[in-house]
């Protein structure tokens, strides 16, 4: 039976939990995860944990941060003047929402504070600066 390498797509499910055993994503009981191993569609992580597995085969990994979603930037959390939205919105600590930047670039924000003279968002993807723990099981190479 053959290994997974580089090159190779793949099929696998996978449940992902942060180090408190908090599950932020699976693959469980949806369609397995497809991807071509070295092209970058995932993390850096994951698809190494992949290579040597054999259809089947399951393993439980640690990634580390600079594997996973980086480390947490502070120059990616910013705080923008209230005369900056509509005067309809009213967001919310933990709230969600698409913000463009000066430079014409959209990006998808969690607002972190809401102060009487602005509103923080941290652009940062969620997980980032965590070290996460994949459990994994290559389904098939295609």
């Amino acid at each position: 039976m053959s290994e997974a390498k580089h090159g190779d797509t793949v099929k696998a499910h996978y449940t992902g939990k942060l180090k408190d055993g908090t599950v932020f994503d699976t693959s469980i009981n949806r369609h397995p995860l497809q991807f071509t191993i070295g092209e970058g569609q995932i993390i850096p992580g994951f698809e190494q944990a992949v290579v040597g597995m054999r259809p089947g085969q399951s393993k439980t990994v640690q990634v580390p941060t600079d594997k996973a979603y980086g480390p947490h930037r502070e120059d990616m959390v910013v705080t923008v003047d209230h005369s900056q939205f509509p005067e309809s919105l009213e967001p919310e600590v933990g709230q969600t929402l698409e913000i463009t930047g000066s430079d014409g670039l959209r990006a998808v924000a969690t607002v972190a504070d809401v102060s009487e003279t602005g509103v923080t968002f941290d652009i940062n993807h969620p997980l980032a600066g965590k070290e996460l723990i994949l459990d994994i099981q290559l389904i098939e190479i295609i």
